[in-house]
């Protein structure tokens, strides 16, 4: 659509992270959930299971069910990679270690206190 010769500007890319509420009460907060605070090992609940869905019939451990900052878990996932001598993956809540080193890490993680189990997956 033209406005008097000039294309109208409507790119919904240039509108993102535009936040409106009606709501006298509401409070934007930038970074969302991303900044909670991270439980203590004893609080956390973690299950370690091997998958090898969508990874080209590769295993790896996948560590899910961390509560915290994406630091704290990235923290985890190197101390338990460098452990199992191993690459993997940390983001989104979970760490993923290449390989089958389900009972290494589950031995690693109730050492550190922290509230695991194995689990199927």
């Amino acid at each position: 659509m033209t406005i008097m010769g000039r294309k109208k500007n409507n790119d919904w890319k240039k509108r993102d992270g535009v936040v409106y509420s009606t709501s006298d009460e509401f409070d934007y907060d930038e970074f969302g959930d991303e900044q909670a605070e991270t439980l203590p090992p004893h609080q956390q609940n973690l299950k370690v299971m091997l998958d090898k869905k969508a990874r080209g019939g590769k295993q790896v451990t996948l560590i899910a069910g961390f509560i915290g900052t994406e630091d704290d878990l990235k923290a985890l996932g190197k101390t338990l990679k460098s452990k199992c001598g191993v690459g993997g993956s940390a983001k989104d809540g979970e760490i993923l270690i290449q390989g089958d080193h389900r009972d290494k890490v589950l031995e690693m993680l109730l050492q550190q206190n922290y509230k695991a189990k194995k689990s199927g997956g």
